[in-house]
């Protein structure tokens, strides 16, 4: 039978070994190497390495704000779930996502429009100084771009990796031309999980 490594801590170790050495020297920050080595063990894909695009020092920032206290606001649940709640709890900051407040699924029927979409425009005025972690819902990212470029909230963090074909590359694209820091993938890839890790990888540099 075939031999494999059991210990955790060994599954990680050597995975994150074996990602840098097929990386090879990347022209990025130390902390934006470690958020694109997350996204690269959490996809299996070492291609999506060049797609990760940083504004300056959003890395930094991100990680500031959460050494701080700040919360982070999730488009669904899949993404709340995959964020490493023990490392934020000890620095106050709260792990939100609103997409199934009751507020949210009334006001959607309404429209019509997305859940997702509905839960930012609520949630808006917020979002000050918090981290925005996007990984399913364009939607969530057009409605968060609208509130930033109307004043009503300015985000420590953007974390605009949202998955699909209807819109996510577009949304991203938009999302690089905003004056706000952010971290996003180009085109189509993403995904809640992705959204994640990027969280987890910042929360794993805080000092």
């Amino acid at each position: 039978m075939m031999e494999y490594i059991t210990n955790p801590k060994a599954i990680e170790d050597t995975s994150m070994a074996i990602i840098a050495s097929q990386l090879g020297p990347l022209q990025v920050t130390e902390e934006e190497k470690k958020v694109i080595m997350r996204v690269v063990h959490t996809t299996g894909d070492v291609d999506i390495a060049p797609l990760v695009h940083f504004s300056p020092n959003a890395a930094q920032a991100g990680i500031r704000a959460l050494a701080q206290g700040a919360s982070i606001y999730c488009d669904v649940n899949m993404v709340r779930s995959g964020i490493n709640y023990k490392l934020l709890q000890p620095r106050g900051g709260q792990i939100i996502c609103t997409i199934h407040d009751e507020q949210v699924v009334e006001e959607a029927k309404r429209t019509g429009e997305t859940r997702a979409m509905t839960a930012f425009r609520i949630l808006a005025p917020q979002l000050n100084g918090t981290v925005v972690a996007i990984g399913n819902a364009p939607t969530a990212l057009f409605e968060l771009m609208k509130a930033i470029e109307g004043g009503l909230c300015r985000p420590a963090l953007v974390i605009g990796v949202p998955v699909g074909f209807v819109g996510a590359a577009e949304s991203k694209e938009l999302l690089r031309a905003l004056d706000v820091p952010y971290i996003t993938i180009e085109g189509t890839k993403g995904g809640s999980t992705t959204a994640a890790a990027i969280v987890n990888a910042l929360l794993l540099q805080m000092p």
